[in-house]
């Protein structure tokens, strides 16, 4: 017996939870000490309402343990006892993965969160670094490993599917399914709603009565990376709404944007891979215009051509890809770098 579902965020603010296919909803809850996904309580009670199983997780940043704990707890207060939790331990934001120090952490989280709930959570990791966690103890791993990004649904039998032992595997992140037009993670439990709830309360623990709370603050939470993002989209406006939405937070995340256009390609590229801008649809958001040039640096091809357009100047060119201009006057026999011309294909 096994149970299909799909895990969520901010990042499908507008979902409706309930009219999604599956059997599970797993909600992104909070991050680190500061944020709380503004879409998470209205995505969990849709989900409730429509009688889905529930999780909830907290993605952590590799800060003190109990405080990112007690966060957690006191925003999913109303969740425990129904809710399966979950830690998700990625490289993003976190300078403890994968630092020799992980086991420590993560075990301290889920004892934490254990002694204060009541409830053993999950850890979410990707197979390749599910040895960071090895010997944590009796919790339950939620494991994510892809075959391959083509669109999919729901599948029976995952991609290397009896590999390893895990209590739930993600095996898309390019899920299309019923009830929603955009892609989706897709996740199968391998338990029945019986062993589900095992998970969510064992022994029968008491689900708190008061709802879940919502810090209050006077400037938005959650990361540099998730802000920017944000305004990328264009939920923070611009110029002064903008400043006065983000408050104390706009120096940060402007300079952030603003280092994104005025960047060399090749710099972007390499704090691509540092993992400064996370990864699909998060990277290209916040890339935005500068998205494909970047991605081909980093995919290997490199941006080899450049077609030259009215008001160029080679000068301009070389700073946008991280090179000189004499170094393009070179490659391409320019005799004057004053001379050149609109549609003109340049090797950089």
């Amino acid at each position: 017996m096994s149970l299909s579902g799909i895990d969520i965020s901010n990042w499908q603010p507008d979902i409706d939870a309930g009219a999604v296919a599956g059997d599970f909803v797993i909600c992104k809850a909070t991050e680190g000490t500061g944020y709380v996904s503004p879409s998470c309580d209205k995505q969990y009670q849709a989900a409730k309402k429509a009688g889905k199983k529930l999780g909830a997780y907290h993605y952590a940043n590799g800060g003190d343990y109990k405080a990112e704990a007690d966060f957690f707890i006191k925003n999913v207060k109303g969740y425990i006892g129904e809710a399966i939790l979950v830690l998700d331990w990625e490289s993003q934001g976190n300078p403890k993965f994968n630092s020799g120090k992980d086991k420590a952490w993560v075990k301290g989280w889920c004892d934490y969160v254990y002694q204060q709930a009541g409830v053993k959570p999950l850890v979410y990791i990707s197979a390749s670094y599910r040895n960071l966690v090895s010997g944590i103890g009796d919790y339950g791993l939620w494991i994510a490993q892809y075959a391959d990004n083509n669109t999919t649904g729901y599948q029976d039998t995952p991609w290397n599917e009896g590999a390893y032992s895990c209590a739930i595997r993600q095996y898309s992140s390019h899920g299309r399914i019923s009830g929603y037009g955009g892609n989706l993670d897709l996740n199968k439990f391998y338990g029945d709603r019986a062993a589900w709830d095992k998970y969510a309360n064992p022994g029968g623990a008491k689900h708190p009565e008061t709802p879940a709370q919502k810090p209050a603050a006077s400037s938005p939470s959650g990361s540099t990376l998730d802000l920017a993002a944000a305004v990328m989209r264009g939920e923070y406006g611009s110029g002064d709404a903008r400043k006065q939405k983000l408050g104390n937070r706009y120096s940060e995340v402007q300079d952030f944007i603003n280092h994104i256009a005025t960047a060399s390609a090749s710099t972007l590229a390499s704090e691509v891979k540092a993992g400064k801008y996370g990864n699909g649809d998060e990277r290209r958001q916040v890339l935005g215009s500068r998205y494909d040039e970047v991605q081909a640096i980093v995919n290997g091809g490199g941006a080899k051509k450049y077609t030259v357009k009215s008001g160029d100047t080679l000068s301009g060119i070389a700073a946008k890809y991280g090179t000189t201009y004499q170094a393009i006057a070179k490659k391409n026999g320019i005799s004057d770098p004053n001379k050149i011309y609109s549609g003109q294909v340049l090797k950089i």
